[in-house]
């Protein structure tokens, strides 16, 4: 098996480091990583200014750009052939519920589905990397379960979440949904030593709601999560309804 590993932290990042020594119990790994930190990038693509990929040693390039941008250029230009799977992470702090919607760590995986490529998220849910090392034997043992179980689901991601503790202390993984997410106070406005106003969004309080069978609830009682994603972002259930309001221009 051919495995490209990325991530949003940057190459240098020890996440990717694990990710990639465990990715290596399946297969040929090559990583293709951004240059520098890319976190909450989402699936920005650059398209206006020319993306620069550099070699630092055999099987690595890292990539002035986006995340995105890494797993397009890995496969347009770096790559000898058509990776089997592609893995992102380990994101330095957790990808759950919304957060999705703004990860370039998830946008990573989701950019290798879109081109028909098994793809996995992995994040670990702590903003103190203290524990992250221990994971290697447990991801040796778990990528390949999510790598091989059969046919991969068509036009889906498996987003994995890592509880915050040491691997030893796992009391094993279950399948999930998304939970939600609040931000309260995630707006800082104030000046700069020139007195020109300036805005810093980030920080401020998270509320979850999650019960039960949800990502945030299975990370906070100790076990890894696994939730499937997929593409189509369509609530299906409402089709009919919003047709019933007979929209016409």
């Amino acid at each position: 098996m051919f495995i490209l590993c990325t991530n949003d932290d940057g190459y240098l990042a020890p996440g990717l480091g694990v990710l990639s020594e465990a990715a290596k119990a399946l297969g040929d790994v090559h990583v293709v990583a951004p240059d520098r930190e890319q976190s909450a990038q989402s699936h920005a693509l650059t398209m206006h200014f020319p993306l620069r990929a550099k070699q630092v040693r055999e099987g690595v390039h890292h990539v002035d750009g986006t995340p995105t941008d890494c797993v397009a250029v890995a496969l347009g230009a770096l790559l000898e052939r058509k990776p089997d799977l592609v893995l992102s992470g380990i994101n330095h702090g957790p990808n759950m519920g919304e957060d999705v919607l703004y990860s370039g760590t998830v946008a990573a995986a989701m950019e290798a589905t879109i081109l028909g490529i098994p793809a996995v998220a992995v994040s670990y849910a702590g903003r103190d990397a203290t524990h992250m090392q221990s994971y290697g034997p447990l991801l040796e043992a778990l990528l390949p379960q999510l790598a091989t179980r059969g046919e991969f689901p068509a036009e889906t991601l498996l987003n994995v979440n890592l509880p915050p503790i040491d691997a030893s202390a796992v009391r094993g993984v279950q399948v999930t949904r998304l939970a939600r997410r609040v931000y309260a106070d995630s707006l800082t406005r104030a000046h700069d030593p020139n007195g020109r106003e300036y805005f810093w969004i980030g920080g401020g309080n998270v509320e979850w709601s999650a019960p039960e069978g949800t990502d945030f609830h299975a990370v906070n009682e100790g076990y890894v999560s696994v939730t499937p994603l997929h593409l189509d972002l369509t609530n299906h259930a409402l089709i009919q309804d919003v047709a019933a309001w007979n929209l016409a221009v």
